[in-house]
């Protein structure tokens, strides 16, 4: 009995690490001014409080994804957005092809954090999945 309850604790205890969805209403103003303010096409969006970070899921446009974090005083501290392989820079098709031989790119996200680019890749190869990280130079990251 006492290693249940003492698994019950530990069960919610840690549940309250991770991510908890956040109504909009629920969000700092401030917070949702910067969001609106950044991103004012911002559709679909889905707020969670990530420890002392806010984090919104959304879309501009036609089904283009978007992920962004801000800190409690509303500063957007980094943000995410699914983009083509066409719009990779082509230092970083480059680098997969020479250093990734036989891998194709699978999904592309453009991460902008202190005003620096970098380049999240999923490449396949068969079963093989793998996400690697380029600055928009093509450097293995």
């Amino acid at each position: 009995m006492k290693a249940i309850t003492f698994l019950t604790a530990v069960l919610i205890g840690t549940t309250s690490l991770f991510a908890q969805d956040v109504p909009e209403n629920q969000v700092p103003s401030v917070i949702l001014n910067t969001f609106k303010k950044e991103f004012p096409k911002a559709s679909d969006i889905e707020w969670e409080r990530e420890g002392e970070l806010y984090n919104v899921d959304f879309e501009i446009g036609y089904f283009t994804d978007y992920e962004a974090w801000f800190d409690a005083s509303g500063k957007l501290i980094k943000y995410s957005e699914e983009i083509s392989e066409k719009d990779l820079p082509q230092a970083v098709k480059d680098t997969v092809k020479k250093q990734f031989d036989g891998y194709r790119i699978d999904d592309v996200e453009k991460i902008t954090e202190n005003n620096i680019e970098t380049y999240r890749v999923e490449i396949e190869k068969g079963n093989d999945e793998r996400y690697v990280t380029f600055s928009k130079n093509g450097k293995l990251i």
